[in-house]
């Protein structure tokens, strides 16, 4: 199953950390014709798989999981507060 670097726990706490999203929000990640997409989700869809760590959730699209069952999620923040997201093996 995807692990979390603790850079990508605080990372999506601070995504979701927002007003306009309930508590238990995290990121979807889902396969797409380009590669994968992420993207703020208020809830995982049915099929997906959810990931947590400590206060970061992460819901997996099916085909996703799949593609991410043996990486790690790490995230860099620029100084602009960008966020970039970075997968490796395990």
């Amino acid at each position: 199953m995807l692990m979390l670097t603790e850079n990508a726990t605080r990372a999506i706490g601070a995504i979701v950390d927002k007003p306009e999203l309930p508590e238990g929000a995290g990121i979807r990640i889902a396969s797409a014709p380009e590669g994968l997409s992420v993207a703020p989700a208020i809830a995982p869809e049915a099929a997906d798989h959810v990931v947590e760590d400590e206060s970061a959730r992460v819901f997996l699209e099916p085909d996703a999981a799949v593609l991410l069952e043996d990486k790690v999620l790490d995230a860099q923040v620029d100084d602009s507060g960008s966020v970039q997201f970075l997968l490796s093996f395990q």
